[in-house]
């Protein structure tokens, strides 16, 4: 698998449904399904979950960060997202 780095924009309506199916999925305590730029990949349910704050002279960041070994992302989805 080659290494990949993209950035994608969503609208309020879009982030807020893919916030709300992934929490929907993390407190069921089951593997999240998404499409980002063309490829689709499975967050395994013991993915790490952080929050990232970065703060410079012009701008703040906050990032939501789920981060898993590729190994553990071979489980089986309950559903699939579109992007």
């Amino acid at each position: 698998m080659s290494e990949r780095d993209v950035e994608k924009d969503y609208t309020v309506a879009e982030f807020a449904a893919k916030l709300r199916r992934l929490a929907d999925a993390l407190e069921a305590g089951k593997p999240f399904r998404i499409q980002i730029a063309g490829e689709r990949f499975t967050v395994p349910k013991n993915a790490q979950i952080s929050v990232e704050h970065e703060r410079s002279e012009d701008k703040e960041e906050v990032e939501f960060q789920l981060k898993w070994a590729l190994a553990d992302a071979d489980e089986d989805p309950e559903d699939d997202d579109e992007v």
